[in-house]
C-alpha cells in the first residue's frame, strides 16, 4: 500500500515540474517574439538585465524566502 503513495507522489512531482518547465517555455517564447525580436544578442543581454534587476530591487524579499 505505501509503494503506491509513493507512486502517487512521484507522478505528482514530475507533473508539476512540467507544469514549471512549460510555463516558462512560454514566457522565453513571448520574450522572443516582442522583446527586440530582430537582434537575439540584445534580446539575450535584455532579459539579464530585466532579470538580474528584478532580484536586486526585490533582496528583502529573497532574504525572508532564505
Amino acid at each position: 500500500m505505501n509503494w503506491k503513495k509513493h507512486l502517487r507522489e512521484v507522478l505528482l512531482t514530475l507533473l508539476i515540474a512540467f507544469a514549471i518547465i512549460s510555463f516558462w517555455r512560454g514566457v522565453w517564447g513571448l520574450m522572443d517574439v516582442y522583446l527586440f525580436p530582430g537582434n537575439h544578442f540584445i534580446s539575450y543581454v535584455a532579459s539579464i538585465i530585466i532579470g538580474v534587476a528584478i532580484l536586486y530591487f526585490n533582496e528583502n524579499l529573497l532574504k525572508k524566502l532564505i
